[in-house]
């Protein structure tokens, strides 16, 4: 009996594939609104201007992805969501000519501990929302 409603338990809060399914799943009201905040996120910080379609030109288009943590029995899990661009519909040469992804070097990370170690000095971490959207490029 228990495996059962394990098993019912993991059916009924599979994360969403798509759009339709996060708006018609039974926890619809908290991805309606996470996905809100995504949205007010990314207009707050101005990460897009509308602007008319130049001709020959393919649009790139966007997916929701939707996550949850697996929260205590009985408490609300948090919920992750993301509007991503479809970027693998774009071919190189044709609709973009070169790429750029900053990421830390792992050579930077292992000198900023050596240091925190060497001066006994204390590291936390954090995470930042959206963090993308702070940086200029």
């Amino acid at each position: 009996m228990t495996y059962t409603l394990s098993a019912a338990s993991e059916v009924d809060d599979q994360e969403p594939l798509s759009y339709k399914e996060a708006i018609k799943s039974r926890h619809n009201k908290h991805w309606v609104k996470s996905m809100h905040e995504e949205m007010k996120s990314l207009e707050k910080k101005q990460t897009w201007i509308l602007v008319k379609k130049p001709e020959n030109q393919k649009l790139v288009g966007c997916k929701w992805i939707f996550k949850s943590n697996k929260g205590i029995l009985g408490k609300e899990s948090p919920r992750y969501k993301a509007l991503v661009a479809k970027g693998f519909t774009q071919q190189l040469g044709v609709d973009y000519n070169e790429i750029f992804s900053p990421v830390v070097k792992h050579t930077s990370i292992r000198t900023i501990l050596s240091i925190v170690a060497k001066e006994d000095l204390e590291l936390e971490q954090m995470d930042v929302k959206t963090a993308f959207l702070h940086g200029d490029l």
